[in-house]
């Protein structure tokens, strides 16, 4: 057992994570993987060779960036959802020349020092870095420009959510695009299962530690008491659900303590940490009319793995 330390969390976020841990399957946000570690772990993850997302999406703009950028034309407000180190959509400056970037990440310090080395590289463009948590309602400050504005959200971390919680996360970014504005969007497609396993369960080891990350991560915030060597990594494809689930197992019967609570955990019981949803190209269209957009283009790979979809603000 981990001796406990005081909570470095606010009230909310200790309360989410109580509830979320000592719910009947115990879960937590997939949020809560990306502290300043976890964001390097994850960065990583995307030169593992299981892992195709990152290098099929990169195939995909090489392949297709001057007609992305025609769809989308110069001189927009490029907004970057989950942003990370940036490198995603600062490949694409060239193509896209936006007059303003603005990238939003949950990871104040990674984001920090990753615009202030962009910065040094492109000069020319303003930037306005964002730390948000967007898993919930979000408005955009004054300081973001109001017209074209472009939602850049790669990685399928849309399938982050669950379908009807993507719904509600793609008209929260409707309500903060402009009529001139739009999506360009990555999307994970339904494959092998045999891959999809893969991906998320590495030879190496890395996704393992990404995720047992996050218990030290929960540790920090609410003043528990995980011990990551009590806990092992598991990930599979749930064919019904059409979703990559990630969970944390317990090794041993276990009891874990936090600020304002405390659950046993039974040998084999696990913490639901991430799930990642498939979609076909069709299907993901049809989610993004339910949220306000209107796909007008979709690239894909050779082999069918992975899309990138652009998709134009609807008429309210």
């Amino acid at each position: 057992m981990t001796a406990m330390t005081g909570p470095h969390g606010d009230r909310a976020t200790i309360a989410e994570l109580g509830a979320g841990l000592l719910a009947p399957q115990a879960r937590t946000s997939p949020k809560y993987l990306y502290d300043s570690l976890g964001s390097r772990l994850f960065e990583a993850i995307c030169e593992l060779p299981e892992y195709y997302p990152t290098r099929t999406e990169a195939a995909i703009f090489a392949a297709h960036g001057a007609d992305i950028a025609r769809r989308i034309g110069t001189g927009s407000t490029l907004i970057d959802l989950g942003a990370g180190n940036c490198a995603k959509a600062a490949s694409l400056f060239p193509l896209l020349q936006p007059q303003q970037y603005v990238p939003i990440d949950i990871s104040r310090d990674f984001l920090n020092e990753a615009v202030s080395r962009l910065r040094q590289r492109f000069p020319s463009i303003a930037m306005t870095a964002l730390a948000l948590d967007l898993s919930g309602p979000f408005a955009l400050p004054p300081a973001v420009n109001a017209a074209r504005r472009v939602f850049f959200y790669p990685g399928s971390s849309i399938g982050n959510f669950a379908p009807h919680e993507a719904i509600a996360f793609l008209r929260r970014v409707r309500e903060n695009t402009s009529a001139d504005g739009g999506l360009l969007i990555g999307v994970d497609l339904v494959k092998d299962a045999a891959v999809l396993d893969a991906a998320y369960d590495d030879a190496i080891g890395v996704t393992a530690a990404f995720n047992l990350n996050m218990l030290r991560h929960v540790n920090h915030l609410a003043g528990a008491d995980f011990d990551v060597r009590q806990w092992r990594h598991v990930a599979f494809f749930n064919a019904e659900e059409s979703r990559i689930e990630m969970h944390l197992e317990a090794r041993t019967a276990l009891t874990v303590r936090w600020a304002g609570g405390e659950r046993r955990f039974a040998r084999g019981e696990r913490i639901h940490t991430e799930d990642s949803y498939k979609y076909t190209p069709d299907s993901f269209a049809d989610l993004l009319a339910q949220a306000g957009f209107a796909a007008d283009a979709v690239w894909t790979d050779d082999a069918g793995w992975f899309a990138v979809m652009h998709a134009r603000a609807a008429a309210a």
